[in-house]
């Protein structure tokens, strides 16, 4: 790879204001979200007759378009169109220039602060005007900002990023570990993620070809992170396999590989963290399978703790739907109904209800003296990026760890702080003095929701770090006149879910 001509096309960026913000600013909000669905002709109607070099390149490898060699080579000035096109960028036909590669600005929010880059990936099917190659490269997706969203910003020592696609999991590692391992069964996605680095000036990532966790047999990290090919597809000649989503393995399998082999790959309290998906079954005949229990049934087997979160779930025709329009397949065509008919008939024969979608975290505990399991549903999407949310885990990782070690009587004489995020909605029907519905609401993290009754919300009320948890038991078993030795039972149980929420939190005196 040459890096001169990196550092040169890295000045063209830079010249031409080549972000998030110059191009949103340039053709609107309508234009990024018609983006957003799919549709370039208001952002191609907003740069039409613009010949800025940012024009010129979301013109070019945003939006896919041909532009003219004159004005490429003007946006282009420091790295040429011949060292563009070296770099495999773009190539030019007469007196057009044709992008050979998707590249646009990126940029987030985490706990070191706002981050510009640019990520370089394979064109998709709205630049192409046809299915996806089989080993395209995708760029920056909704599963990668659920993902980076979530991952525990505190600073370690490696991080491996298992199925490193573009790179983009193991750039975001780079910023809070001192070395990244990038791994990847694809050349050709080792390339872009190379690329990506070298293009943001990312240097403590090293990248390794190979499947799963072949190229780092024998080694330890403190962290793995991983988006890997999950998506579920029929093992047939007939059904094509794209090497960014498919695992090339039966049902949910892959992420089962993924969960059984992170124990031998994490060092004592290392923690991994990837996406998933997970199988329904109806076997036994009148039991069934459910998908989470499944899941967590992989961790345990591994020796392994683990925290699951659903944020989806889907019926065999909506899981076959969404994955073959993803390859670029329309709807209502003969190749659609003939994949959909293979992904059905592969759910039907292994007895597959539904698929569950979401994210799975693991702590490796030797010394742990129970394997502590953590399986919930979430109605609201996870991440999407947001700032936050890993160090909401962290914080969640560090509050099961604080609970875990006190007993009951322990757990009782802590002074507990009710989150500044949380509030109280009271619901009465009319005339009705009494509440019928007590919630919880958590503003940040997860968002939760949580239904209590009248009891755990004085509890939580009370909660302002002046008393200890058991005095305000005592005072609201009195005022409510309820059986205290069962309201301590109850109360301890939920405090300690509530602390690993982030709905309470442990006070300077506890």
């Amino acid at each position: 790879m040459d890096h001169a001509l990196i550092e040169h096309l890295r000045a063209d960026l830079v010249a031409a204001r080549f972000t998030v913000d110059a191009l949103g600013a340039r053709w609107g909000a309508e234009a990024d979200a018609a983006l957003e669905r799919g549709n370039r002709l208001p952002a191609l109607r907003a740069l039409a007759g613009d010949d800025s070099p940012l024009a010129v390149l979301a013109t070019l490898f945003v939006l896919g378009m041909p532009v003219s060699a004159s004005a490429a080579s003007t946006a282009l000035q420091n790295v040429t169109l011949t060292g563009a096109s070296d770099l495999g960028l773009c190539e030019v036909r007469g007196d057009s220039v044709v992008a050979r590669i998707d590249l646009r600005p990126y940029d987030f929010l985490d706990g070191q602060g706002a981050v510009s880059w640019w990520i370089a990936s394979d064109l998709g099917e709205l630049a192409t005007g046809r299915a996806l190659r089989t080993d395209h490269v995708l760029g920056v997706g909704g599963a990668s900002l659920t993902l980076s969203g979530l991952l525990i910003p505190d600073p370690v020592d490696t991080v491996l990023d298992l199925g490193t696609g573009c790179g983009i999991q193991a750039m975001h590692a780079s910023r809070w570990a001192r070395r990244v391992v990038a791994t990847d069964i694809s050349p050709r996605a080792l390339h872009f993620a190379e690329l990506n680095a070298a293009l943001n000036g990312i240097g403590n990532i090293e990248f390794r070809h190979g499947s799963l966790f072949e190229p780092v047999r024998g080694e330890r990290f403190d962290r793995i992170v991983s988006n890997p090919p999950f998506v579920i597809t029929p093992r047939s000649a007939q059904v094509p396999e794209y090497e960014y989503r498919d695992g090339g393995m039966v049902g949910d399998a892959l992420v089962e590989a993924v969960v059984s082999g992170a124990r031998d790959h994490l060092v004592d309290g290392g923690i991994a963290q990837l996406l998933g998906n997970w199988e329904y079954r109806a076997d036994p005949p009148g039991l069934g399978t459910d998908g989470l229990q499944r899941a967590a049934g992989w961790a345990d087997a591994a020796g392994l703790d683990a925290w699951i979160i659903e944020r989806e779930r889907q019926d065999p025709a909506q899981y076959a739907e969404t994955w073959i329009r993803d390859g670029g397949t329309r709807q209502g065509t003969e190749e659609f109904e003939r994949l959909c008919c293979a992904w059905l008939d592969d759910f039907a024969a292994r007895g597959v209800t539904g698929v569950g979608f979401g994210f799975i975290l693991l702590r490796r505990r030797e010394a742990a003296a129970a394997r502590c399991m953590r399986l919930e549903r979430l109605d609201a999407p996870l991440g999407r990026g947001t700032a936050g949310l890993g160090s909401h885990l962290a914080s969640a990782v560090a509050a099961d760890d604080w609970q875990a070690a006190r007993d009951d009587d322990e757990v009782l004489a802590a002074r507990l702080i009710v989150a500044g995020d949380v509030t109280e909605e009271r619901s009465h029907w009319p005339g009705e003095p009494d509440p019928s519905v007590l919630l919880l609401r958590q503003g940040g993290g997860f968002r939760r929701e949580l239904r209590v009754g009248t009891e755990l919300a004085a509890i939580v009320g009370a909660c302002d770090g002046e008393l200890s948890l058991g005095a305000i038991v005592v005072a609201v078993a009195e005022l409510l006149e309820l059986d205290l030795a069962e309201l301590r039972r109850a109360t301890v149980a939920e405090a300690r879910d509530l602390l690993v929420d982030g709905i309470l939190l442990v006070g300077s005196g506890g």
